[in-house]
């Protein structure tokens, strides 16, 4: 009984995915209209899963790109909804090792405000991006995802997500279009 309890109190997660910003339509300009509507995009549907669904719980892999700017928008949004927390998923101690330093430095800003830091492994290997999307699917009800519809790594974890049953949220990152893929498998 204290199980089914402990269970009932558990609320709704969320992680995010999608592609570096080279992959991006925008590039690495985030002045540019495209990348600016991209990041309002994303918030409009992380209020959304927090007012419509009672998602307080947001996980980042805090990449460059999509990760990061996931991250930004939540650590924004706790000023208006302070119950929400944020969890940076780091693959391996020297995630950022080979980033500019602004880039690192921004990396570091945002991991330095999140609610939790979960770090998956010391030492860099060949499947630990990998490792690090699965937990953060895993751990997640929900998954927004900015995403071309083409194969590709982000490809790849939104159909993991669909084989666990997950909700998948999908932005294009050239037409702005959401929609939703709750295919439970």
């Amino acid at each position: 009984m204290t199980m089914l309890i402990k269970e009932a109190n558990i609320k709704p997660a969320c992680c995010f995915a999608g592609p570096r910003p080279q992959i991006l339509p925008n590039g690495f300009d985030e002045e540019n209209a495209g990348c600016l509507r991209l990041k309002q995009v994303l918030k409009e549907q992380a209020v959304h899963l927090i007012e419509a669904l009672g998602v307080t719980h947001f996980i980042s892999g805090v990449d460059l790109g999509v990760g990061q700017f996931a991250a930004e928008i939540v650590l924004d949004l706790k000023r208006d909804y302070p119950e929400i927390t944020l969890e940076c998923v780091i693959s391996c101690e020297d995630q950022a090792v080979k980033w500019t330093i602004a880039q690192r430095d921004r990396y570091f800003s945002i991991v330095e405000r999140c609610d939790k830091e979960t770090l998956l492994q010391r030492h860099y290997t060949k499947d630990c991006i990998k490792k690090k999307k699965e937990y953060m699917v895993k751990q997640s009800n929900y998954v927004l995802a900015v995403w071309n519809g083409k194969s590709s790594g982000a490809g790849n974890i939104l159909s993991f997500a669909r084989t666990l049953g997950k909700t998948v949220i999908l932005i294009d990152p050239n037409t702005f279009e959401v929609r939703t893929d709750s295919n439970k498998h």
